[in-house]
This record gives C-alpha cells, structure tokens and sequence, in this order.
C-alpha cells in the first residue's frame, strides 16, 4: 500500500513499512518541531504531571524545607524543558510503536514521510 514519488515529495505508507523501513534507511522523516512539542506535551499529560511537583516544591520551601523544594522545582520545570526540547525524537519513537500515533501525527501535519534517495 505505497504511493511513492520519484522526487522527494511525501509518500503515503502504512504503519508497518513505515516502522519497518525507518530502520533500514528507507524514508526521510520530516518533524514539524513546534506542533511536536504540543503534540507530546499533551499526550504525555505534561503538564498534569510537571505541575504537581512544582507545586509540592513550592509547599515544601515555604513549609521550611528550602533545599528540598528548591529540588522539586528545578526537576520539574527541567523534565518540562527537556521532553519539549527532544519532543520530536520523542514523536519519532512514539509514532514507530503505535499506529494510531502514527496516523495523528500525518493527518495533523506533525510528520512528514518523503522516499529516502
């Protein structure tokens, strides 16, 4: 089920040649990296998690424990800034395991697949 062009446009496959011909070198893999960071952070629920333990770091400071909420803060808005700065690689490895991933990320123009030269 390929459409494959001669001239480096997008190509349409299926998941499983997708995520059996990325290893191989078969496709060019194009990520959009700011509707990346979105797409990840919502996914992964992002801020649902990172805001609980900021806000614990926060309690904990003014509660009288510094140090250790000092710590929470800086671990959480340093997992923020890392999963959205390695969101596309992220997006990668998502989209080669689930299909449904996969699919989302071309229909809302996250990734582009192109024939490899």
């Amino acid at each position: 089920m390929s459409d494959f062009s001669e001239d480096g446009q997008t190509v349409m496959v299926s998941h499983q040649e997708f995520k059996d011909g990325l290893p191989a070198g078969q496709f060019r893999v194009i990520v959009n990296p700011e509707r990346a960071r979105k797409y990840v952070k919502h996914r992964l629920l992002l801020t649902a998690l990172v805001l609980p333990i900021i806000g614990s770091g926060i309690g904990m400071a003014y509660f009288g424990h510094p140090l250790i909420g000092l710590a929470l803060v800086l671990v959480g808005v340093g997992a923020h800034r890392l999963v959205a700065h390695q969101a596309p690689k992220i997006l990668l490895h998502m989209a080669a395991q689930d299909a449904r991933i996969y699919y989302e990320a071309i229909d809302f123009e996250i990734l582009e697949v192109r024939q490899a030269r």
